[in-house]
């Protein structure tokens, strides 16, 4: 089995370290990752820039890009094979609810579910790094486990993990958990810089919203391990027949009856 790692922190993270140690001994391991620190680069392409690959003294290959580049030129001709597992982190501080959008983490194991390789983003709770070899081998337990089960190597799936910062007998079970929301971020912080120009940093993110039971914030905040399957289709579903009228003044065509609301005609406000 061959498994490729990524981050958005950076080769020399000591989060990307430890995953790798912790996973060399189940299959063979690669690392591609950014030079630098991409945190909330999601799934930016650098689409105006050369971009170079280099190794470092470890062996991890790293690149002057964001997390999906490294996986796009990993993919697409750096490593001349196809990996079965794509895993990227473990991240410094939590990747749930609305995180999840931003998460250069996330991007990294989207962008190999994009190409049809079953993924997995690692997040601890709280940055810092505690309890770092603890979450790795949480980490380690669950690909295990997913290898056991025959999940690598069928279709491709795509799960986002966020391990709470405790020793490995502390960790409460896995729980399968759905995204809560978080509310807006924090007001933009401006400071002058040394010629007398207004400078614009972005605000921290916004306190949890929905941590309800069942979201990934109400299972980390118990201790549990949360896993989230995603998906990357962003359409409403949901709302879709709620737009029909609307499509049809503006020369769309009608929603497929399957979508469409089953009241006649009655058109739902989306929720």
């Amino acid at each position: 089995m061959k498994i490729l790692i990524s981050n958005d922190d950076g080769f020399q993270a000591p989060g990307i370290v430890a995953l790798h140690a912790a996973l060399q001994d189940l299959a063979e391991v690669e690392v591609v990752a950014p030079e630098h620190n991409n945190s909330a680069k999601s799934n930016a392409l650098t689409l105006n820039a050369p971009l170079y690959v280099h190794r470092a003294s470890n062996g991890f290959r790293y690149i002057n890009g964001t997390p999906a580049d490294c996986m796009h030129i990993a993919l697409t001709g750096l490593l001349g094979y196809r990996p079965d597992l794509v895993v990227s982190g473990i991240n410094n501080g939590a990747n749930m609810g609305d995180d999840t959008i931003y998460s250069g983490t996330v991007g990294a194991a989207m962008e190999g579910f994009l190409f049809g390789i079953p993924a997995i983003a690692f997040s601890q709770v709280e940055k810092g790094w505690s309890e770092l070899e603890a979450a790795a081998q949480k980490a380690r337990e669950i690909v295990a486990q997913l290898v056991a089960d025959a999940q690598v190597g069928s279709a491709p799936w795509l799960l986002n993990v966020n391990i709470p910062n405790r020793p490995l007998a502390a960790l409460k079970p896995v729980r399968l958990c759905r995204l809560g929301r978080r509310h807006a971020a924090e007001r933009v912080i401006t400071q002058e810089s040394p010629r007398g120009e207004t400078m614009y940093w972005i605000g921290g993110a916004g306190l949890a919203k929905d941590d309800a039971e069942g979201t990934d914030f109400h299972a980390t905040a118990q201790g549990h391990v949360a896993i989230t399957p995603l998906k990357v289709d962003l359409t409403d579903h949901d709302n879709l027949g709620y737009w029909v009228e609307t499509a049809t003044r503006l020369g769309g065509a009608l929603a497929p009856d399957a979508d469409r609301d089953p009241d006649e005609g009655v058109i739902r406000a989306p929720a």
